[in-house]
């Protein structure tokens, strides 16, 4: 088991991209249940903790990917842990690579009709020999919830991508993740689909390398200040969490030394 770190008020686990590979094919190949990925990143921070549900979500999650370059930077400046960034974009990408290798079987789950369609398209043909069992859009009325679940396990697939946004994807976990029967991971991949169709433009790669993707989704679309205004509140934060710890360092040393008052 890989190590968990605290960062404020959320989690992240100490995985390279290699390692987070490893254990979706473990959980493949080993889990008996479904597993569950998760990313996470200085947003999260504010928004899990405020859901009780999304919370537990997480705090349960099988793997919390380091998806934000914030994690990251956290971790270093909180635990002295160095980190790499494992996007959960590419992670779902590197994994589909490794199931056309090893012959996973996947199904692809969320997004408007013309985006899963295409994403679908566009992997079968980067990833050759891929076996991606089903799709749906995201768009399933209640009501048909328990033919999609059907077709998921008729389709016999080991990894189901699920792309309906956060909280969404978590509370369809916690609603239906019970009645999948071969699925044995199950990661939440957001918009991830939306970027491998081209409808939605990836970082360039200078930004990724600089942990900037942040600037460049910012630049292309600046209705995200909204949701990014949290970045500098995270920043701060974990700057007075650091001295936090600091003090309380010094207090114990001087305690230890007899020095304290």
């Amino acid at each position: 088991m890989n190590e968990r770190l605290n960062i404020l008020d959320i989690w992240v686990d100490r995985v390279t991209m290699d390692q987070a590979l490893q254990r979706v094919s473990g959980y493949v190949e080993k889990g008996d249940r479904l597993h569950t990925v998760f990313a996470t990143n200085p947003e999260k921070n504010f928004t899990v903790p405020a859901d009780e549900f999304l919370y537990q979500m997480f705090r349960k999650a099988d793997l919390l990917i380091p998806d934000g370059i914030g994690m990251v930077l956290a971790a270093r400046i909180l635990h002295d842990v160095h980190m790499e960034r494992v996007p959960g974009c590419e992670l779902m990408q590197k994994a589909c690579a490794m199931s056309a290798d090893k012959g996973y079987k996947l199904f692809l789950y969320g997004a408007k009709e013309e985006v899963n369609k295409k994403a679908v398209e566009v992997l079968k043909e980067r990833y050759p020999g891929i076996q991606i069992v089903g799709r749906s859009n995201g768009y399933v009325p209640k009501e048909k919830m328990d033919e999609l679940i059907a077709e998921i396990n008729a389709s016999g697939a080991q990894i189901l991508f699920l792309a309906l946004g956060s909280p969404n994807q978590e509370k369809w976990i916690a609603e239906h993740g019970a009645k999948l029967k071969s699925v044995r991971v199950c990661q939440g991949t957001g918009g991830t689909l939306d970027v491998i169709a081209g409808a939605v433009k990836r970082a360039p790669e200078i930004y990724c390398r600089l942990g900037l993707e942040w600037l460049f989704r910012l630049i292309e679309d600046p209705s995200r200040i909204k949701r990014q205004k949290v970045l500098p509140v995270f920043a701060g934060l974990v700057a007075i969490e650091k001295i936090k710890m600091i003090l309380r360092k010094s207090r114990h040393s001087n305690k230890k030394t007899g020095n304290g008052v």
